[in-house]
């Protein structure tokens, strides 16, 4: 497609340093840090985005300042004294050489936080008023304890000067200690430091002035900022406005950052980083607000946006000058170079899964991306090598796994065969983007499908590949991908023809009454969202699942928004419950601790949401009849899209 970029790739001011475009990846927790030090997989995650044609990467997302603000939880980075100075030189040589800025993200958590108890700190707060999500009683900030972290504030960034880096952002956003002092909700003071919004702001200027007073005017300081709490009682949106013209007629900083929302409350937390089922740019309206009360400010934003068309308009409106494609870079570093050649189909899109990314870090876990296995593992994937002599390699099965598996064996030189069994590729992806708010998840399969075609793979459709079928094409290796068929327990009753699965209901291959229960034993998004599409429906829905909430392993930022929607619409989700038999219209259930049973009756339809297993009769039957035979995906294991993906890249490059 052709589109004439038009304000995307000019430069911009931003304080001392000027950004060669208009994108950036916006300060977030990767989960890369080792005993509060950067390490070479943060660098080579990074520098591989500013190699892909980025003018800022921000690092270090939530870096503490304070020991009083662990920084062990999301394994974030603790700039606590000067050792942390070198890692900073080797980040900012690693981003400098391929002409990107770089900075990092310094707060103070306060009561978002769990208090370290090896170290024995508490949580510090300017109330003693616990948060929702980390529930624990912080200590009220006692005015030494302010004095002393306005001064780590001030070292902190003191030491990022020294370390090279281009600035600092200074979160005051996600409710952090930093906005626990702004907003009445938590700040309960009578002292200088609460009441009156001059009183709640002191905090956050003295923070300010200390900073500039240890790295002068000519080092880049900037305000990471909410445009909305979206919180009953909380800041509005009038309420930013003025915090930011405060901000901005102080002096003290070069750039504003806007977010929406915050992230005391799980529905906020998982707002702060919407996923697929929120609108892209969803928070860009607050954003051009803030423009209008700082119209000479630069204003940074981040809020879902995938698309560099755009980011491009937002951009040319004036709503917005630098956008953050944060999780659009994660998906695809390569995302601003090919946008600028117009090679569109080759971005690969962030579908907003949230899976690799976001949850993962909740969790403690390394960033990387559902679709792109590369991403957070640069160090062993981020090149792809030519073969050293061309095979003919054949791919049974065209879900994720075998696709990705086919492209980098093509993209390698190696001549692909692929089939498929089905007349369209895409398998298990395709069923899931046909639920509410998932569509977005094909966009996976639509990236590989480009990809393959353009390598020249051949595709052949609606092919049952046997074992004679794979040794009459004399392959030099062989990738199965046959993935995995529904599970179904040998239970009383699972025989009944009102009985299906998931993958039927998903498929619209099943015949559903009114009343539906909907048994998990998967507890991610498979069932959820299978019992949404008959809620839509107008189905009447009950969810059994044996843990102690369903969809217990569903992401921490994905969960609230979905659970709001079942909810809304009717869903009952019943846990600590599991299936024993289906006797006729009524469904057998019994309480997994005290083995009560309870008898639902008038079920027109029971929908089994209990897993997988692998399909690898082709595997095993051709095990010491090829050269060299590799399993991927579900075929090894039933694991998900993201292992899926990463089975099939790893295969793809052993050829």
């Amino acid at each position: 497609m052709a589109y004439e970029f038009r304000s995307l790739f000019t430069p911009v001011q931003v304080g001392s340093v000027t950004l060669k475009n208009r994108i950036y990846s916006s300060g977030h927790a990767e989960a890369m840090a080792e005993g509060g030090r950067p390490t070479e997989r943060l660098r080579r995650y990074h520098e591989a985005k500013a190699q892909g044609g980025c003018a800022l990467t921000i690092f270090g997302g939530s870096s503490s300042v304070h020991p009083s603000s662990p920084a062990a939880a999301w394994r974030q980075i603790a700039n606590h004294d000067d050792s942390i100075i070198p890692a900073y030189c080797e980040m900012a040589d690693a981003v400098h050489r391929h002409d990107c800025l770089v900075f990092t993200q310094l707060t103070h958590l306060g009561r978002r936080a769990q208090s370290d108890t090896e170290a024995s700190h508490v949580l510090l707060a300017p109330s003693q008023i616990p948060e929702k999500v980390h529930r624990e009683v912080p200590h009220e900030l006692e005015p030494e304890q302010i004095a002393a972290l306005v001064r780590a504030f001030g070292d902190a960034a003191g030491r990022c000067r020294a370390g090279d880096l281009d600035g600092i952002e200074i979160s005051m956003a996600h409710n952090h200690l930093i906005d626990q002092f702004w907003s009445p909700l938590f700040n309960q003071r009578t002292d200088d430091y609460g009441g009156s919004l001059e009183n709640r702001m002191r905090f956050a200027f003295e923070v300010l002035a200390e900073i500039r007073r240890q790295v002068g005017r000519d080092f880049v300081v900037g305000a990471r900022i909410s445009g909305d709490e979206l919180t009953p009682g909380g800041l509005s949106a009038r309420d930013m406005g003025e915090i930011a013209r405060r901000l901005v007629a102080s002096g003290l900083v070069d750039f504003l950052s806007i977010i929406g929302g915050g992230a005391h409350t799980y529905s906020l937390q998982a707002a702060a980083v919407p996923n697929m089922s929120f609108p892209t740019a969803v928070y860009a309206p607050l954003a051009a607000a803030i423009r209008r009360v700082a119209p000479a400010m630069p204003i940074l934003h981040a809020s879902r946006i995938v698309d560099p068309i755009q980011a491009d308009q937002l951009v040319a409106a004036g709503h917005v000058d630098v956008v953050g494609m944060t999780r659009a870079l994660i998906a695809d570093p390569d995302l601003p170079g090919k946008a600028r050649e117009g090679r569109f189909d080759d971005i690969r899109t962030c579908v907003g899964a949230n899976e690799g990314c976001i949850d993962r870090i909740y969790q403690g876990k390394p960033v990387t991306c559902v679709q792109n296995p590369t991403t957070g593992r640069e160090g062993e994937l981020g090149d792809v090598r030519p073969a050293s002599t061309a095979k003919k390699v054949l791919v049974v099965g065209g879900g994720v796994a075998g696709l990705e598996a086919a492209r980098v064996a093509a993209l390698r030189g190696h001549r692909v065969v692929l089939f498929e069994k089905e007349e369209q590729l895409g398998g298990q992806v395709l069923l899931a983007a046909r639920a509410p708010a998932r569509a977005e998840y094909g966009g996976i399969v639509r990236f590989l499908a480009v990809q393959v075609e353009k390598l020249g793979v051949e595709i052949r459709l609606a092919v049952e590949a046997t074992p004679s079928v794979v040794l009459a094409e004399h392959p030099d290796a062989v990738v199965i991908a046959t993935g995995s068929h529904p599970y179904v327990p040998p239970l009383p009753g699972v025989d009944g023809k009102h009985v299906v699965t998931d993958r039927d209901v998903l498929a619209d291959s099943a015949t559903v009454g009114a009343n539906v229960v909907v048994v998990d034993d998967v507890h991610t998004q498979q069932a959820l969202s299978t019992a949404e599409l008959l809620l839509d429906q107008r189905k009447r829905v009950e969810v059994l699942s044996p843990l102690f909430y369903v969809g217990q392993d569903v992401g921490i930022t994905s969960i609230a928004p979905l659970y709001t929607r079942l909810f809304q619409k009717g869903a009952v989700l019943t846990p600590h419950t599991e299936l024993r038999a289906i006797e006729g219209s009524t469904v057998i259930a019994a309480n997994v601790y005290s083995g009560a049973e309870r008898r639902i009756e008038g079920v027109d339809t029971v929908v089994l949401a209990m897993g997988s297993r692998s399909t690898d009769g082709l595997y095993r039957a051709l095990k010491g009849r090829v050269a060299a035979l590799h399993a991927v995906g579900d075929c090894v294991a039933p694991r998900g899209v993201h292992q899926a993906m990463l089975d099939g890249t790893r295969a793809g490059r052993a050829i």
